[in-house]
């Protein structure tokens, strides 16, 4: 069993940069793949990037390459995501999530365990 709780949202203005981050509780932290996922109003969930339980491998949507960076570290049980150049359509609920080791991939449904959520909101 993984607990998962997200923190670092805000509000902020286009071209800022924000830093996510989400602690995890539970045993074998490390062998987990994590991802983070965003969904806007009105809008489906959508993958957003995931790291491989090693943090070797790493998974990206097209619409935040270069401007997201996720990392983990496995000694704190955290997983971030680095969110720089922030536009009003990243504006969304983020999402912390974890699987039992594999790729960094991009399937919400074979994600197991999610976090409540952190607002991110990007003003024009």
């Amino acid at each position: 069993q993984v607990q998962l709780v997200e923190s670092g949202g805000g509000l902020v203005q286009a071209g800022d940069s924000l830093r996510l981050s989400c602690a995890a509780s539970g045993r074998s932290f490390s062998t987990y793949t994590l991802g983070w996922f965003r969904q806007a109003p009105g809008k489906e969930r959508e993958f957003v990037a995931a790291i491989s339980w090693i943090g070797g491998s790493t998974n990206y949507a097209d619409s935040v390459k270069g401007r997201f960076t996720i990392s983990r570290d496995n000694t704190q049980n955290t997983v971030a995501l680095q969110m720089n150049s922030l536009k009003p359509g990243d504006t969304a609920v983020y999402y912390c999530a974890a699987k039992r080791s594999g790729a960094p991939i991009s399937t919400m449904t074979v994600y197991d365990y999610w976090g409540q959520g952190t607002q991110v909101t990007v003003s024009s």
